[in-house]
């Protein structure tokens, strides 16, 4: 696969910013602490729902957060 096609993020740099543990970030957004680091560390890729949620809960906009 192309690396260059491999959805990246900066959550764990805009959650920090925030001074939020991956469990308080889950709690607000209505998921699983296990989904915040795995998305974190790229194993998993949030719904465009939930990317979006995360985007309103880190008052990030989405090039901000996810990128290629």
């Amino acid at each position: 696969m192309d690396d260059t096609l491999v959805l990246r993020n900066h959550l764990k740099e805009a959650r920090a910013e925030k001074k939020l543990s991956q469990a308080q970030l889950a709690e607000i957004v209505g998921v699983s602490r296990n989904t915040i680091s795995s998305i974190e560390t790229g194993q998993f890729n949030p719904t465009a729902k939930l990317a979006l949620v995360l985007c309103i809960a880190l008052d990030k906009k989405f090039e901000e957060l996810f990128f290629f």
